[in-house]
């Protein structure tokens, strides 16, 4: 199962082990069963406090359970196998099960130890999906953390009868107690403010007591993450507060046209920029969802960002880099049949819909990328452009084209996805030239038609909007408000890509920079009068 790199990479992670670790497995004759088998004689043949047993006698088969030898009460259960990008995952509940300690805050593993009431958590995962391990490893950490918690984590390809059951069209899809508990990516920190009543307001408690900041950064993605390096290495204190540190990076699978990096993936390089912003000393404020922006009345002084939490932040001056979500279609059905048929995230739910007919909404270079890869799992694609031609690089449409199971469909227009008990069972399709309607049966619907800016919070505040509602900046980032600057796929910027945020950011970050040297704080004015 393992091959002599991953071996190696375990074997040194497992050295970290302070105390026996046990597998339980419940087999059956299945191939993946026999697959299971071999993994866990292969983790425990890397160190000698590991030790695997095959006498487990739960209904899902194949499945494990890895739990701390002298607390036998504490465990997590793997169904299926957590291979792919959840191979990461089964190596930190080993390390976290053997007693070696996670790196997570500790205020958050007190409200994990302090929850009471018993939570059974149920999730669903697949091998191919980049948003699946962050809910994983929370879940993990909180079965291995209080035994009034237990959660299985269930790779859905194993156990399709059960995902076609239970209805799950996305994920990660992750149930408690039986019953649907949240659709989607999930922290730690967000689950507990979920089960714990408390959470947002001692997390607003501890954000609201920070002092100011000279530059802080409202949004995680590669602008702001770029903007607040540019800051900080110019020995200013600065911030970054973001409702998911990341952004869209975390969306995003291969990454191939970043200058100097011939292949990367959005998690990856995600992961990447946290890591160089600590090593700048930038204060990192996770799940902080910027609502409402009070500028300062004067050059100098103080601007203030309030978050839904109601905590409040200041700063000398600002760099908003919200970034953009996908665009919705817009028509009947869309908002009805959301995880139940209509996806976002090709590479996260593709595997849901092995064999079966999809269609892909978007000509763009999002749109018959995810096509393309889509092509490879699913029975039938029908690509749908609204103009009259495809929009994306030669090369990918070339490819697409090449495909025999895939039907591209130009001047098309959706005008309603429908559906019967509860999942998506096809759409409407008009032909913008002839008029002439069509319904297409399917049963999924990914849609790539966009982008949309993350600024509706900062309608009213006195900043410049441009009609399609992104923040208007001129060559230095700069807004219309003293001190206030932008970055990214929020902005006028025309250009949304990856490198373009980037360089935007450190224009903004640049242009802070300019503006901080040339004002002086009020209260510094004030002082020396």
């Amino acid at each position: 199962m393992l091959d002599a790199n991953m071996q190696t990479q375990l074997k040194q992670y497992l050295a970290n082990l302070r105390e026996p670790v046990e597998l339980v497995a419940s087999l059956d004759e299945s191939e993946k069963s026999a697959k299971t088998r071999e993994l866990l004689n292969e983790i425990a043949e890397l160190h000698n406090m590991v030790s695997a047993q095959f006498d487990g006698t739960h209904e899902r088969k194949p499945s494990f359970i890895i739990r701390r030898a002298s607390d036998a009460d504490k465990w997590v259960r793997f169904a299926g196998l957590p291979m792919g990008h959840e191979f990461t995952s089964l190596v930190l509940a080993l390390l976290w099960a053997g007693g070696h300690p996670p790196k997570v805050d500790a205020d958050l593993i007190e409200q994990v130890r302090a929850l009471e009431g018993d939570y059974d958590f149920e999730m669903f995962f697949s091998l191919s999906c980049h948003n699946c391990p962050d809910v994983v490893q929370a879940l993990t950490l909180m079965a291995l953390e209080n035994t009034h918690i237990t959660a299985t984590l269930i790779e859905g390809g194993t156990f399709q009868d059960e995902v076609d059951a239970r209805g799950v069209m996305a994920v990660p899809a992750t149930f408690l107690n039986g019953e649907p508990f949240y659709n989607g990516k999930m922290e730690l920190a967000e689950i507990l403010s979920k089960l714990d009543s408390g959470a947002d307001e001692k997390a607003a408690e501890k954000l609201s007591a920070k002092d100011p900041f000279e530059v802080l950064v409202i949004g995680g993605g590669p602008a702001g993450a770029a903007s607040a390096v540019y800051t900080a290495r110019k020995g200013f204190r600065t911030g970054i507060a973001a409702e998911r540190f990341g952004g869209q990076l975390q969306d995003t699978l291969g990454i191939e046209n970043l200058p100097g990096t011939s292949y990367t993936e959005g998690p990856k390089l995600s992961d990447d920029l946290k890591k160089q912003a600590l090593e700048n000393e930038i204060d990192l404020m996770d799940l902080a969802r910027a609502t409402q922006l009070k500028p300062a009345s004067e050059a100098g002084a103080m601007h203030e960002i309030t978050f839904a939490n109601g905590a409040v932040l200041k700063s000398r001056s600002l760099i908003l880099s919200t970034g953009a979500r996908w665009k919705n279609l817009g028509v009947p059905g869309e908002a009805e049949y959301r995880n139940k048929g209509v996806a976002y995230c090709p590479h996260c739910d593709g595997p849901l819909f092995k064999g079966k007919r999809i269609a892909v909404i978007g000509g763009g270079n999002s749109g018959v990328e995810a096509a393309i890869d889509l092509a490879k799992i699913v029975g039938h694609v029908t690509l749908i452009e609204y103009d009259d031609k495809l929009r994306a690089d030669e090369v990918l449409q070339r490819k697409l084209r090449s495909m025999n199971n895939v039907e591209i469909v130009t001047s098309g227009q959706t005008t309603e996805i429908t559906g019967a008990q509860g999942k998506v069972n096809g759409l409407v399709l008009k032909d913008r030239k002839s008029g002439d309607e069509r319904r297409i049966e399917l049963e999924g619907v990914f849609i790539q038609i966009g982008l949309v800016p993350n600024t509706e919070w900062l309608a009213d505040t006195g900043l410049e909007l441009s009609k399609f509602g992104e923040i208007v900046v001129d060559d230095h980032g700069a807004t219309n408000l003293p001190g206030i600057y932008a970055a990214g796929d929020a902005t006028t910027v025309k250009d949304k890509q990856i490198v373009v945020a980037m360089g935007t950011g450190a224009t903004a970050g640049l242009g802070a920079f300019d503006y901080l040297i040339r004002n002086e704080p009020v209260d510094e004015i004030a002082r020396a009068a």
